[in-house]
């Protein structure tokens, strides 16, 4: 665990749509292809799309085994989101203890033809009340750039509060930004 002050997330979390998991090396050609026809959509807002549409399929399968250790070891939790029924890649969820010792942060993303039917809204209720059941943190955030309406949306649906909008904050290119931080709170009490 990353400072030993909780749990991890479940292994797995079932929804009435997805299956979200562990991701495995043998996931690794389904991501491929779903980022080879998203880079647009995800290379927009999560840098790594853009870095992996041009690396080997055994390049992909060895960070996705290291998805799947950082998850068994504790530290990370990188969760593959599934279609319950056909099996299909719809997405990712990643579990990130970044935000101190009662704090996880949720970040998601969902390939283009899939957006807009509530996959990731359901995804993300389903974590959150799988993350409050199994860790023993005070919080959750969210955090999305401003221009990213559908992230937003979701931590709204989700029923996230803004609690603020970070100026100059660093986005993973290293680049400055505006950051907006959503926070959902255990048995919903308000934070300051």
């Amino acid at each position: 665990m990353p400072d030993g002050s909780f749990l991890p997330p479940p292994s797995r979390v079932d929804t009435p749509r997805l299956v979200l998991r562990s991701w495995t090396a043998d996931d690794a050609p389904a991501l491929q292809r779903v980022v080879l026809d998203n880079i647009d959509h995800l290379g927009a807002w999560m840098p790594w799309a853009t870095a992996e549409a041009h690396e080997h399929l055994d390049e992909v399968a060895a960070r996705l085994a290291g998805f799947g250790e950082e998850f068994a070891a504790g530290r990370e939790w990188m969760y593959v989101m599934t279609d319950r029924d056909a099996g299909f890649l719809v997405g990712g969820l990643g579990v990130h203890a970044r935000g101190g010792p009662d704090t996880l942060e949720l970040g998601y993303w969902i390939r283009r033809d899939l957006t807009g039917l509530g996959y990731v809204t359901e995804a993300v209720r389903a974590m959150v009340d799988a993350v409050f059941a199994a860790c023993d943190v005070a919080r959750i955030e969210i955090r999305c750039d401003p221009r990213n309406a559908r992230s937003a949306a979701v931590a709204r649906r989700a029923g996230f509060r803004h609690v603020a909008t970070l100026t100059g904050d660093a986005e993973p290119t290293g680049e400055p930004r505006e950051t907006m931080v959503w926070e959902r709170r255990r048995n919903g009490a308000r934070g300051p």
